[in-house]
C-alpha cells in the first residue's frame, strides 16, 4: 500500500503487511536516519500496537509527524 502523507517532510509511505503484522515500511523523503529507525522498529510489530504507539506524535509546532502519518496509513491499510 502507498500512502500520501500530509503536513510532514516525507511525501509518501510504502507499507507491506503480512496479516496483522507489519512486514516492511519505507518512507520517501523526510529525515532519512530517523525514518529508517522507525521503519526498523515497527517491522514484525502488530499493526494495532504500532498505531497505539505512534498516533498523536507531533513534530515541533506541526499538528502531525511522520510517525503519526504512519499510524494514519496503517489505519487506512487495515480498513481496506
Amino acid at each position: 500500500m502507498d500512502y500520501k502523507t500530509h503536513g510532514v517532510c516525507s511525501s509518501m509511505i510504502h507499507i507491506e503487511l503480512d496479516g496483522d503484522k507489519i512486514k516492511d515500511v519505507n518512507f520517501v523523503g523526510g529525515c532519512n536516519g530517523n525514518l529508517q529507525g522507525i521503519s526498523s522498529l515497527v517491522k514484525g510489530m502488530k499493526v494495532e500496537d504500532a498505531i497505539e504507539r505512534l498516533a498523536g506524535i507531533k513534530c515541533g509546532s506541526k499538528a502531525t509527524s511522520c510517525p503519526d502519518q504512519l499510524a494514519k496509513a496503517l489505519r487506512e491499510a487495515i480498513a481496506q
